[in-house]
């Protein structure tokens, strides 16, 4: 079978196998920011071979700032996740390879996918968590007036310094879409669950978690819980703390909530005062989580087996690595 030629008959497996080369290099090169001389390597092809598959990408509409084709071994990996874990809603993002950042991968695709809920004409509620790759999901998403739809935020967003929080997505999400969004006014970490309970008593609190109770959709990503967890490096735990949780059974969080290797959240004083709520609270609709890179692994895989997730959209090599 020839390999230095690209054009081939459209509808043959190698056709689609090249259309599946020429989309991974278009997108290792416009979203992935590589040169000819990286994809060749990262593809095992020639630096020639990289240049036109670069151009068939864009001469076939495969890559615009989005993947356009979805890649073969995407598919099947998708299919994969859904059968293994019992998934109703799954996406997976081609990587874009060794060091990169893999939200710059998945963030696109889940972009995409939000649209779709948001491209309703029907009034919805969509819940959201915080974090990383949910703001940069955010980023992708086109502009658009949606004033029918409502955002809620499961998370509250102020910081232990009393500052905003950095990751808090719902104000920049309302801007990209027009439309009217409730935030959690309150700190992510509360001293005690008394005070929480003196929070929830308050009517504008009441209206934020009557709403995330009847989303139609939420969107959360996923925390890790080793050395390097956001909630640690963002300032939320000390180090002390974390090895609390940690010694608990810790493996993954979502919206700060800590849970365990089974995808149970853990009954003990962190969970008792996290300021925000729980995903999941609403039996409207999916909960979708956005994670993708090795060190989320284990939190994503504990998230699925407990059923925590409905739905995940993640990248080929984490995928790979969960199924």
């Amino acid at each position: 079978m020839p390999t230095g030629n690209l054009p081939l008959p459209h509808g043959t497996d190698s056709a689609r196998d090249v259309l599946d080369e020429a989309a991974r290099a278009g997108w290792l090169y416009y979203v992935g920011g590589k040169t000819q001389d990286q994809i060749a390597q990262e593809l095992g092809v020639s630096r020639q071979r990289a240049q036109r598959l670069v151009s068939r990408a864009m001469a076939e509409g495969l890559v615009h700032v989005r993947l356009e084709h979805r890649i073969g071994e995407c598919i099947e990996l998708e299919q994969a996740l859904a059968e293994r874990f019992g998934l109703a809603h799954v996406r997976v993002a081609p990587g874009i390879g060794d060091g990169g950042d893999p939200t710059r991968s998945i963030a696109p695709v889940a972009a995409a996918y939000a649209e779709r809920f948001l491209s309703s004409e029907a009034p919805i509620t969509i819940a959201v968590g915080t974090g990383r790759a949910l703001r940069r999901m955010v980023e992708e998403i086109a502009p658009m007036t949606c004033p029918q739809h409502r955002l809620v935020s499961l998370i509250g967003n102020i910081a232990p310094d009393a500052t905003a929080s950095n990751y808090d997505v719902i104000m920049r999400f309302a801007e990209k879409v027009g439309a009217p969004h409730y935030p959690m006014p309150l700190p992510v970490i509360l001293p005690s669950p008394q005070e929480r309970a003196q929070f929830y008593a308050l009517t504008q609190l009441q209206v934020v978690e009557q709403l995330a109770r009847t989303a139609d959709v939420t969107f959360v990503g996923v925390g890790q819980m080793n050395e390097n967890a956001p909630l640690y490096k963002d300032g939320f735990l000390t180090l002390e703390e974390l090895h609390e949780q940690q010694d608990q059974g810790a493996a993954g969080e979502i919206a700060s909530w800590v849970f365990d290797a089974e995808g149970r959240y853990l009954d003990n004083a962190h969970n008792a005062r996290i300021g925000g709520l729980r995903a999941g609270l609403s039996d409207r609709g999916p909960v979708i989580g956005i994670a993708a890179g090795p060190e989320k692994v284990t939190a994503i895989a504990a998230a699925l087996k407990g059923g925590l997730l409905d739905g995940l959209i993640t990248s080929d090599i984490t995928a790979r690595k969960l199924v």
